[in-house]
């Protein structure tokens, strides 16, 4: 049993003070922290314990033995991406996939729910990706955002139709494929329509498209007269494509799920020739950043 703190106490330990708290080498707790095992937060390059935190992670443990933090399902959360999706099947990591925005892969990944999510959410205020919504969200939490793909995103149409649509602005009137409202394409598509001053109501949304691929397959079976999609997808289908911004698309990962054997054998595959000569085949594609930390819990 852990006793309880005097008022003198202070409300976060050191590496050394948990070490001596735990009766262990200083050289197992930070392996305790970089697993995830034990209750921690970075801080200015220092790791730093809650102590509230500490004693109840103690207690839990009284009856024998170390409790490790409550196991994710191999889930892969977020948006939807044809690349990512492609290699998560070739590179037979065995996690599962549930592709449905970044927004919804967001909360998913909060309530513990998944061990990843793709992201590709823009913060107007900043002009960045992705960093502003995850600082927010999972400050002090053992996750990390690493880089996945820049993409260029823009206007899927018919070809006879870019003779008279040559960005959103052109949108007014137009059938556009929409896409649920837990999704980083409508929430960017959305802005792009403000700064165009184009009101929703001004264009004609059609039935939600979940995916990347349901949106641009919506326009090439004339359900839509333009989707706001990738181009590989524009090429793939024969489609006419107007290039309107380059995302920036990062994965959210759980820091301990991340050397899992199963995730390792995900990043092996995509810094291994075969990811590489396909990405060579997917216009508007960069991978050069796979990997880069964009921000650490």
């Amino acid at each position: 049993m852990s006793e309880a703190p005097s008022v003198t106490d202070p409300d976060y330990l050191t590496v050394k003070e948990l070490a001596d708290l735990l009766r262990l080498k200083e050289r197992k707790v930070y392996d305790l922290a970089a697993s995830g095992d034990v209750p921690c937060s970075r801080v200015t390059g220092k790791l730093l314990f809650p102590r509230q935190d500490i004693l109840a992670w103690i207690n839990q443990g009284q009856s024998g033995g170390m409790v490790a933090n409550a196991s994710r399902p191999a889930v892969f959360l977020g948006s939807h991406d044809p690349v990512l999706e492609w290699a998560l099947r070739h590179s037979r990591c065995e996690l599962a996939t549930f592709f449905d925005g970044s927004l919804d892969g967001l909360a998913r990944v909060r309530a513990g729910e998944g061990v990843a999510a793709g992201l590709h959410v823009y913060d107007g205020v900043s002009g960045t990706w992705n960093v502003p919504v995850v600082e927010a969200g999972f400050a002090g939490q053992n996750m990390v955002l690493v880089g996945f793909a820049t993409r260029r995103r823009g206007l899927v149409m018919e070809h006879d139709l870019m003779r008279r649509i040559h960005g959103v602005a052109d949108l007014g009137g137009r059938r556009v494929v929409e896409r649920q409202p837990e999704s980083g394409t409508a929430k960017l598509f959305q802005d792009l329509l403000d700064q165009a001053g184009l009101r929703s109501s001004e264009v004609q949304t059609v039935e939600v498209a979940r995916s990347e691929m349901e949106a641009v397959l919506t326009v090439s079976q004339s359900g839509a007269d333009v989707a706001f999609g990738l181009e590989p997808l524009a090429r793939q289908f024969g489609l006419g494509f107007v290039p309107v911004i380059e995302e920036q698309f990062d994965l959210l990962v759980d820091r301990k799920a991340w050397f899992d054997e199963g995730f390792q054998r995900f990043v092996a595959f995509c810094n291994s020739k075969v990811f590489h000569a396909q990405i060579k085949t997917q216009a508007g594609y960069d991978v050069s950043d796979f990997g880069k930390v964009r921000w650490n819990g």
